[in-house]
C-alpha cells in the first residue's frame, strides 16, 4: 500500500528564547526623567541627549561631569533641577532612569515609575530595571546595541571593541545617504527585484569605499546599473592584500575589510587557512598555489585570471602571505593590472620577518649589534640560488640578513657567504610557519644551520635570519629545555 503525500509548506524555524528583546527606542523630542547627579548619571544624560530626548535631571548634589555635559548637550536639552524627584515629576515621561547607590531609593523610583506607566532603568541594578542599556557601536543612523543581559558586561564591551575595529566610521555617511535616498528610490516605482538589486549594490559600494562620501554620482551610477544601462560594464578592481605571516590576528583592519568586500579571493599556499575565515561567506576562493620548489600556477596565468575577473566587474583580492611588496611578485601583478586598465590597490601586511622577530623577542636593528637590515631571496626566477647576490654585504658582521625562500638553496648560499668572509660562528635562526600555533624554530651557527634545516625539513613557509642579534637564540638552543619565555620549542644545536 503506497502512501500519497501532497505538497505542503515547510514550517519555518522558530525563534529561540531571547534573554532581552533588542529594540531601538525613539526619544527625539520626548521627555526623560533622570534621578541622580553622579558621574554615572552624567553618562546616561549624555546618551539620552544624543538620542534627542529632553532630559530633566533631579538631584540635590550634581557632579562636575554632569554639569559639563549639561552645558554642552550633544542634541536634546538637559535641564538640572537641584532637588530630589517626586512622583509628579514622572507623569508624562517617556522613560525614567535612576543612578543610585542605595537599593531602597532604587526600589522607590522603580515602584513610582511603574505606577505611572513609565519604563524604568536603574544604573547597575538589573533587579529594578524594565530595560537595560547595552554597549553601543555608533555609526548613526547605523547603530548596533550589544547586551549580555547583565551576565558579563566586560565581555559585551570586548565584543563592542571588536565591532568598532571592523566597522568603518565612514559607514555613518553611507547610512545617512541611504536614509536620504530611500524616498527617491521608492518614488521610482521599481520592481521588488530591482529595489533589492539597488540596495545590494549600494551595500557593495559602501563596503568597497567606506571612507568616501557618497555623492549624487554614486546614486546615478547605482540607478543606471539597476536600469540595465551599465549591465556587464561595471568595472571591477584588484587589491593586493598582505595576509601577514600566519597568525590571523595579525591581519590589518584594512585587510579584513578587503576580505569582507571581495567577490573573488585568489590565495597562495603560504596563506594560513584561518585567514580565509575573515572572508565573506559568498566570496569565491581560488587557490593559485605558489610554493617555492613545488607545484605552482604560472605567474602569467595568475595575472590573466586576476585581470579577467576584474574586467567582468568582480572585486578581486589577491591574498599573499606576509607583505605583498616583499618578494611577492607584486610588481608583476601591478603591471598586469595597469596594462589592462584595472584599478589596483595594495594593502600591506606584517612581513614574515617582522612576525618571526616579534615572536623571538629580537630587535632586527639592535643599535649595539646591527647597523643595516637587508632582505635577500634564496629563490630566483629559475628556482635556483640567484647569481647576482652581493656576497660581501652578507658577510658584513654588522648586518642583519633575512633570507626568504631558502629551503633548497641555503647550503649553497651559506658556502658563498662564508667564502666572501662571513664568520662561520655567526648566529642564525630558521623559522617555519612563523607566528602560527605550530611554529618551529631551529637556531644554530650559520655554518651548522643548513645541515640542521635539511635534516628536519620543516613543512610550510621557512625564513632564515642571520646576524649577531640572534646570539641569545643560539644560546637558548644549546639548552635542552623549551624556551618558556617566548613559548616556542627551540631545536638544540
Amino acid at each position: 500500500m503506497s502512501i500519497v503525500r501532497k505538497p505542503s509548506d515547510a514550517r519555518p524555524p522558530r525563534m529561540e528564547a531571547l534573554a532581552r528583546l533588542p529594540v531601538f527606542f525613539s526619544l527625539a523630542d520626548k521627555r526623560v526623567v533622570l534621578a541622580g547627579g553622579s558621574a554615572a548619571a552624567a553618562w546616561k544624560a549624555e546618551l539620552l541627549s544624543a538620542a534627542g530626548a529632553a532630559v530633566d535631571v533631579y538631584a540635590e548634589d550634581v557632579s562636575d561631569e554632569l554639569l559639563a555635559v549639561a552645558a554642552e548637550a550633544p542634541r536634546g536639552p538637559i535641564m538640572i533641577h537641584r532637588r530630589t524627584w517626586d512622583a509628579a515629576d514622572l507623569v508624562g515621561a517617556a522613560l525614567v532612569v535612576g543612578a543610585f547607590e542605595d537599593d531602597h531609593e532604587a526600589a522607590r523610583l522603580a515602584t513610582a515609575a511603574r505606577a505611572a506607566g513609565v519604563p524604568v532603568n536603574v544604573v547597575d541594578k538589573p533587579a529594578f530595571c524594565d530595560l537595560s542599556f547595552g554597549a553601543i557601536v555608533n555609526r548613526s543612523p547605523l547603530v548596533i546595541g550589544i547586551s549580555t543581559d547583565g551576565a558579563a558586561p566586560v565581555f559585551g564591551q570586548a565584543v563592542r571593541a571588536k565591532l568598532e575595529a571592523l566597522i568603518p566610521h565612514g559607514f555613518a555617511r553611507w547610512a545617512q545617504a541611504a536614509r536620504t535616498w530611500r524616498p527617491r528610490v521608492q518614488a521610482l516605482k521599481l520592481s521588488f527585484h530591482d529595489r533589492r538589486t539597488f540596495w545590494e549594490r549600494f551595500t557593495d559600494r559602501a563596503a568597497a569605499n567606506p571612507e568616501s562620501a557618497p555623492s549624487e554620482a554614486d546614486l546615478a551610477a547605482l540607478l543606471s546599473e539597476v536600469n540595465g544601462a551599465d549591465v556587464g560594464k561595471r568595472t571591477g578592481s584588484v587589491m593586493l592584500v598582505g595576509a601577514g605571516p600566519g597568525d590571523p590576528e595579525l591581519l590589518t583592519l584594512r585587510a579584513v575589510r578587503a576580505l569582507q568586500s571581495a567577490d573573488v579571493i585568489l590565495f597562495d599556499d603560504l596563506v594560513a587557512p584561518e585567514v580565509l575565515d575573515f572572508a565573506r561567506r559568498e566570496a569565491k576562493k581560488m587557490l593559485v598555489g605558489k610554493t617555492g620548489h613545488g607545484p605552482a600556477c604560472k605567474q602569467d596565468e595568475i595575472n590573466a585570471l586576476m585581470t579577467t575577473l576584474a574586467k567582468a566587474g568582480r572585486r578581486v583580492v589577491r591574498l599573499k602571505g606576509g607583505d605583498p611588496m616583499i618578494f611577492g611578485r607584486a610588481g608583476e601583478e601591478i603591471a598586469a593590472c595597469d596594462a589592462a586598465g584595472i584599478a589596483v590597490e595594495v594593502i600591506p601586511g606584517i612581513s614574515a620577518a617582522q612576525g618571526a622577530a616579534a615572536r623571538l623577542g629580537v630587535s632586527l636593528t639592535h643599535r649595539s649589534l646591527a647597523r643595516r637590515l637587508q632582505y635577500v631571496t634564496g629563490h630566483g626566477a629559475d628556482g635556483r640560488l640567484p647569481a647576482d647576490i652581493d656576497w660581501t654585504s652578507l658577510a658584513d658582521p654588522a648586518a642583519t640578513t633575512i633570507v626568504y625562500m631558502p629551503a633548497r638553496t641555503l647550503a649553497a648560499l651559506t658556502d658563498k657567504a662564508l667564502a666572501a668572509g662571513l664568520d662561520p660562528a655567526t648566529p642564525a635562526v630558521a623559522v617555519a610557519r612563523a607566528t602560527r600555533a605550530d611554529e618551529a624554530i631551529i637556531a644554530a651557527t650559520i655554518a651548522d644551520l643548513p645541515a640542521q634545516l635539511a635534516a628536519e625539513a620543516p613543512r610550510g613557509p621557512v625564513l632564515v635570519m642571520i646576524g649577531r642579534v640572534f646570539a641569545a637564540c643560539v644560546e637558548r638552543a644549546a639548552m635542552p629545555l623549551c624556551d618558556s619565555r617566548h613559548g616556542v620549542a627551540v631545536a638544540s644545536n
